[in-house]
């Protein structure tokens, strides 16, 4: 990772205690941490980053979306750099949606109900909506933040709300498609991403993936290739397991012309959430 060690009760940053450690991506681990001057909780991502001015790059970026006011949002409430990693410090959640499912997994034997991810998702979809439109005033600018890292594992729920989490490689653009480097998790990358480029509905891929991953087990993908590969196209998803009407919302939002899926995620996920018979509002979930 680097220098910083990290473990229980270790102090990465003064002031700041490590609890206990919550997991491991292929961008960094993230920790429970006790802030010692009033005992508040927080998670901590460790990043690491190939030098100080990838570092620098990556904290202007977060700072950035740090500004942004929304209720699907996980706040990051400070960001700093030490020992070759970014340190994010977030407010605590509960778990993500792949410990959800686990959950739904033993106590069911069956994924997600429809209507209770249909119920989360929408939360996401909204935040991503909000990300994606070009409003945000950054630098006398306005902008719009691809997060082009949507999956379960950044879907954290805190009480009954799910959050949008996890903005490392957020990207802050002015134009509906523009050159990208290749990285983000492949399972729920995008068509274009394997091709260097980003879009405002690439965000929307990876939201369909994942509502297809929560709502089955598996992935609509079989190929996903190891690396990123300009050769590799993606086939046509195999969505059995869904409901013709779930099948054919999904592989809109699948298409591999980002201009042929849905004009929004929230259109997206309203159309689901009436296919499957859910309430679009009212509806309170068993946590």
């Amino acid at each position: 990772m680097s220098s910083l060690q990290l473990s229980k009760g270790a102090e990465p940053y003064p002031g700041y205690k490590l609890v206990r450690f919550l997991g491991r991506g292929g961008w960094g681990e993230v920790w429970k941490a006790e802030r010692k001057e009033d005992g508040a909780m927080f998670a901590l991502k460790f990043l690491p980053s190939e030098s100080q001015l990838v570092a620098s790059n990556e904290i202007r970026a977060l700072q950035a979306i740090r500004q942004l006011d929304h209720p699907y949002l996980v706040r990051t409430e400070q960001i700093w750099s030490c020992s070759g990693c970014l340190v994010i410090m977030m407010e605590l959640a509960e778990g993500n949606l792949l410990d959800l499912y686990d959950v739904y997994m033993k106590e069911f034997r069956q994924p997600i109900f429809a209507d209770h991810l249909c119920y989360y998702l929408s939360q996401v979809a909204d935040a991503l909506d909000f990300l994606n439109r070009r409003q945000h005033q950054v630098n006398d600018q306005c902008v719009a933040f691809r997060h082009c890292d949507v999956k379960p594992s950044n879907l954290l729920m805190v009480g009954l709300q799910l959050k949008l989490a996890d903005f490392s490689l957020g990207v802050q653009t002015t134009t509906p498609i523009c050159r990208h480097r290749k990285v983000g998790t492949l399972d729920y990358a995008a068509p274009e991403i394997f091709q260097g480029w980003l879009s405002e509905r690439t965000d929307q891929y990876a939201l369909a993936i994942t509502y297809f991953q929560l709502r089955t087990g598996q992935l609509p993908f079989r190929d996903t290739p190891s690396t990123f590969s300009r050769k590799y196209m993606r086939p046509a998803p195999d969505l059995s397991g869904l409901s013709a009407t779930e099948q054919t919302i999904l592989r809109r939002g699948l298409a591999p012309v980002p201009q042929d899926r849905w004009p929004t995620c929230t259109e997206m996920m309203q159309r689901l959430t009436r296919a499957v018979g859910a309430p679009s509002e009212s509806l309170q979930p068993v946590g």
